[in-house]
């Protein structure tokens, strides 16, 4: 009866247990056969126990998102897309940023150049309707209303927004996409009773102060 697989000496082992020895009081020898080197030695059943399991995988927590203090220099009207807005946002880097945004229903397109937002920094640029957009411009949702997460006014443009207790460096692009981060973390992600959005309750933080939806929208999903 094979119960289970066991490595020695990077070799493929296995070990066996006859029903003999599972009706008696004594432990059972597991036998264990070395693939490369065609021999067989024998490990107690608390030896077998003390094999290390294989190390569990990193949690993914907001830590690995990258989301920027940012303003919009300039928006214009996707010219394909009804929905969309292409933007220009300054997130303290040499370029602006192009991100197209799905934001004509909510917002005017004058209200958006000067317009201070958080930016999801760590994205692959993915074309939407032909519109290259590298990131993604935060905000909080509920009952088919959208308002932007906004930073603090005097927060310094580029300045990566933090969640206490969270201090580990983002994942690269590639890491966000080929291990699905944003399913495991944007369940966690909502606005409070006054509007702060949080990961798991903690609030996002900058160096002079908290994140907050436009209008203070509670209890709201954020993405």
């Amino acid at each position: 009866l094979t119960l289970s697989m066991i490595s020695a000496n990077s070799s493929i082992a296995t070990a066996f247990i006859t029903p003999q020895n599972l009706i008696t009081n004594n432990a059972a020898p597991f036998i264990v056969h070395s693939s490369s080197e065609n021999t067989k030695r024998y490990l107690s059943a608390d030896e077998a126990k003390e094999t290390p399991a294989a190390p569990a995988p990193p949690e993914i927590h907001v830590d690995k998102l990258d989301m920027r203090v940012g303003v919009i220099t300039k928006a214009w009207l996707h010219p394909e897309a009804d929905k969309l807005y292409c933007e220009e946002i300054d997130i303290g880097e040499e370029e602006p940023r192009q991100i197209a945004s799905g934001l004509r229903a909510y917002y005017n397109l004058e209200d958006l150049e000067g317009q201070r937002v958080l930016v999801l920094a760590n994205l692959k640029t993915r074309k939407l309707v032909g519109f290259p957009s590298h990131g993604m411009v935060m905000c909080a949702s509920k009952d088919d209303k959208v308002e932007f997460i906004v930073p603090p006014e005097d927060a310094k443009i580029g300045e990566r927004v933090s969640v206490e207790g969270y201090d580990g460096e983002p994942a690269t692009e590639n890491q966000i996409v080929k291990k699905k981060m944003l399913n495991a973390i944007f369940p966690g992600l909502a606005t409070n009773d006054e509007g702060v959005p949080c990961y798991k309750g903690v609030p996002f933080n900058t160096s002079t102060g908290v994140c907050k939806a436009q209008n203070n929208m509670a209890n709201a999903e954020v993405a």
